[in-house]
């Protein structure tokens, strides 16, 4: 007797697109700002970079990761903020409850884009368009923000379709029709396709999703290997190479953590300097716990006013995950480094080579690294309720500075700490 298979049901995944979040929050606490062109993350004299613009003042040309002088440049009338980072995960807490009353299959991509698989929640919501437009009216009247939702049979459709719904709108990509609707697009819509690989697959003759799509796949394969595979997949509209490739919702743990500090002058004050490896530290260490992670390779990076940057890297004998640990260890690749005097524009920490736990301490340690390890959760806790810049330890308080607004800030909701509440 044969046996007969049923297909298996179309999967149905949202991808939630806050609208221009940073500068969207902005207008929430100045409502001044509001339809004129805003450039969050510095004044135009700093020079760090912009961490979002209003669709004001996109229409110059700023566009995030600028340098903030290149777009006051662009923009000579955009009012420049600084950002606020608390505001910002307040609210990204806030988008995450809305999200979770919809779907228990919830991932924050970053603090303003989360991916929620929908499959098999008719019943409860609707059909997809249904539930998309409860679930855009409910995150209007719950945060008082916009919202963009794309609605595909995978994350790739689902992100690329809620990218062509904004502002504000909502695009479902019937199953099936997937290859149609990306036909037409660009390469550079396809996730994970920047400016070089752009370049290169322009250098082929190949324009638009479709031309991409009627290569072979051993062709795409002969020319970039293991992505030039995936590339194929994404040109069909499957979830095709690295993050794609894993389940909404599953652990899709970073391979290292870094945070780096440009200064508006250069400097060569030696406190200075080691103050803000300390912060640095601080900020890794922070991350490291969240992620319930112990690094065990640590890493410098030192930029000079010439923008010569050298990077130096050591392993530690024992993982670690406490502030004080990584900063002994980056202030001595510091000093054997850094050539006094010299003036430097920017000072990076990251940590990698990251263990699920540590191994055995000692008995003789292990009293006083607990002691560490209690004391750093409590300011955790604290920097949760508090923000931050709440706690800070001594040896980087001259070290402070603001933090940088940017899209995956420690705290982010449904992660880490935030998650275990």
């Amino acid at each position: 007797m044969a046996a007969f298979h049923t297909p298996a049901p179309s999967r149905t995944i949202f991808h939630v697109d806050m609208d221009a979040f940073f500068v969207s929050v902005e207008e929430l606490y100045d409502p001044s700002l509001k339809g004129k062109p805003v450039v969050v993350g510095g004044q135009r004299h700093e020079r760090g970079v912009v961490s979002a613009a209003s669709y004001a003042a996109r229409k110059f040309g700023v566009h995030s990761a600028m340098p903030l002088r290149t777009a006051a440049k662009l923009c000579p009338q955009a009012i420049f903020v600084d950002g606020h980072p608390e505001r910002y995960r307040e609210c990204s807490e806030k988008v995450y409850i809305v999200l979770t009353t919809f779907s228990p299959q919830v991932e924050m991509a970053s603090i303003d884009e989360a991916y929620l698989d929908m499959t098999g929640t008719a019943r409860l919501h609707g059909p997809p368009l249904r539930a998309a437009h409860k679930l855009h009216q409910l995150m209007k009247e719950k945060t008082r923000l916009n919202c963009s939702v794309g609605i595909g049979s995978s994350r790739l459709i689902a992100k690329v379709s809620s990218a062509q719904a904004k502002p504000n709108g909502v695009l479902w990509i019937v199953s099936g029709e997937e290859a149609k609707f990306l036909a037409p697009l660009d390469v550079r819509e396809i996730p994970g396709v920047g400016k070089v690989m752009e370049s290169r697959l322009h250098g082929l003759g190949i324009k638009k999703v479709g031309d991409l799509a009627r290569l072979e796949e051993a062709d795409l394969e002969e020319r970039f290997g293991k992505w030039g595979l995936a590339l194929a997949g994404k040109a069909r509209g499957e979830d095709a190479g690295g993050w794609f490739d894993a389940e909404v919702g599953a652990d899709t743990a970073a391979k290292s953590i870094s945070h780096e500090h440009t200064y508006n002058e250069d400097t060569d004050d030696e406190s200075q300097l080691e103050a803000t490896l300390m912060r640095l530290s601080e900020m890794v260490g922070r991350r490291l716990r969240e992620s319930s992670f112990h690094a065990r390779t640590v890493q410098l990076k030192l930029r000079y006013t010439d923008f010569t940057t050298i990077t130096r890297a050591h392993s530690l004998p024992v993982p670690t995950q406490l502030d004080g640990e990584i900063f002994s260890q980056v202030r001595l690749l510091f000093r054997r480094n850094w050539k006094p005097g010299r003036q430097v524009r920017l000072l990076g920490v990251q940590a990698s080579s990251f263990e699920a736990q540590a191994e055995q301490i000692s008995l003789l340690e292990g009293g006083r690294q607990q002691r560490w390890k209690d004391a750093l959760a409590a300011a955790d806790r604290l920097r949760d309720k508090f923000g931050e810049s709440s706690v800070k330890l001594a040896a980087g308080m001259r070290g402070n500075f603001r933090e940088r607004t940017h899209e995956n800030p420690a705290g982010l909701p449904g992660k880490g700490q935030t998650k275990a509440k």
